[in-house]
């Protein structure tokens, strides 16, 4: 088996012979553990058939593993620069195709078309970019693609929002926008001390799989996720303040908010915060037909 890229003195070395500099920008922090990285691959149930799509590869470290565990892996690169690197570190691997994109600008699907025919298992992991986490998770739901789920890593702040449950203080509009699309759970908790660069923050990896079908059936999806952002609005404030507030001609519409309120079954004194991904789903129809069908 090839040398692990991620221990500290590989590392070093790599990036020494390419002079290569961290970009504070594009959120660059390098894993140097090569335990956490089998830690990270477990988690996504991978086989020799599955595939992997990867974002951010950095200098490989993770892309590797993934290449030892999957049929082929794709993965995105933003910075130029580690082009030739990845070359370079990866030239064993000959089931592994980078991508020179963005991923927030790219066209998944059909890169998943192009390069991935055939394999029907594909899971997306990776070290995700701390500043575009939430943008680039949302984009990858929102896109369909034809995936098992996530295994990604994070801010464990963002982590804890995007898992939490009702009731709790992490738990909010994102906590929703993707749970509406996937089971998520934390996976495991990753200390800063074991990147390169290391970040002001801890880490941890989320497990996220797709529904079969969503857990709440609804009119109208982006109206759900227009009334649990105005929901989650002032954190202190009631329900019925925040959907005054936060919906379009709200204050004018107070009586009607009342109505769907009621017709939903919430409390108008209620905190969004309280309320579970179902009870908003019964909202947003309740509330749909005074803020959707006007022409």
């Amino acid at each position: 088996m090839n040398k692990d890229i991620a221990t500290p003195i590989r590392t070093k070395e790599i990036l020494n012979k390419y002079g290569f500099s961290f970009k504070k920008s594009l959120g660059q922090n390098f894993l140097i553990d090569p335990n956490i990285l089998r830690n990270i691959v477990s988690h996504a149930n991978l086989t020799e058939a599955s595939g992997a799509i990867e974002i951010g590869p950095g200098i490989g470290a993770l892309t590797e593993h993934l290449a030892r565990a999957a049929k082929k892996v794709v993965s995105f690169e933003i910075d130029q620069r580690l082009l030739p690197v990845l070359e370079d570190t990866l030239s064993p691997y000959n089931n592994v195709k980078i991508v020179h994109s963005d991923i927030l600008k790219a066209d998944v699907e059909k890169v998943i078309k192009e390069e991935m025919s055939g394999i029907e298992d594909i899971m997306v992991v990776a070290n995700l970019p701390y500043y575009v986490t939430t943008p680039i998770l949302l984009k990858l739901l929102n896109d369909r693609l034809p995936i098992r789920g996530f295994v990604v890593m994070m801010q464990k702040e963002v982590a804890d929002r995007i898992t939490a449950k009702p009731g709790t203080k992490e738990y909010g509009s994102l906590s929703i926008a993707i749970q509406y699309y996937v089971t998520a759970e934390v996976a495991m908790v990753v200390p800063k001390t074991v990147f390169m660069p290391q970040p002001n923050v801890d880490s941890a990896v989320i497990r996220l799989i797709k529904h079969d079908e969503p857990p709440v059936k609804v009119i109208n999806e982006d109206f759900l996720f227009e009334v649990t952002r105005a929901s989650f609005a002032q954190r202190r404030k009631t329900i019925l303040n925040n959907l005054q507030s936060g919906l379009p001609s709200g204050k004018e519409k107070k009586g009607l908010i009342l109505d769907a309120l009621e017709k939903a079954g919430v409390e108008p004194t209620r905190r969004g915060e309280t309320l579970s991904i179902q009870e908003f789903g019964k909202l947003a129809d309740a509330l749909h037909p005074y803020f959707c069908n006007v022409q």
